[in-house]
């Protein structure tokens, strides 16, 4: 099956847990329609470059899915269609990365590309 990431923008107001419990509705949704969601990472509450909807910040949320290309359409239908989804990106990957996201590492670990002046 295809190999896919989503990154999905909840509202402010939300709190931790509904912004968890959200992921988990959709980790549902692409499991009820043949796929699965091989990780997910919680980003947490991140200030947005300009304003969706008047909100400035936003809940961030990032998964790693295997799912056929219909799982992710309906994934992606009612992600647009619920209230408190502002955004959503879905990019089709050829393998997805071992090991956190690049947002997950610590400063330290993400220095190390290149030296600093």
């Amino acid at each position: 099956m295809p190999l896919y990431e989503h990154v999905m923008i909840a509202r402010q107001d939300l709190s931790n847990t509904q912004a968890e419990t959200l992921i988990e509705h959709f980790s549902t949704v692409l499991a009820d329609n043949g796929g699965k969601v091989v990780e997910h990472e919680y980003w947490g509450v991140k200030t947005m470059a300009y304003k969706i909807n008047k909100n400035r910040k936003g809940h961030y949320a990032f998964l790693k899915s295997d799912a056929p290309a219909p799982a992710v359409q309906e994934m992606e239908r009612l992600m647009r269609l619920h209230e408190d989804v502002m955004r959503v990106l879905t990019i089709k990957v050829d393998a997805h990365e071992e090991g956190p996201s690049i947002q997950m590492q610590k400063r330290d670990e993400r220095d190390t590309r290149r030296e600093r002046r």
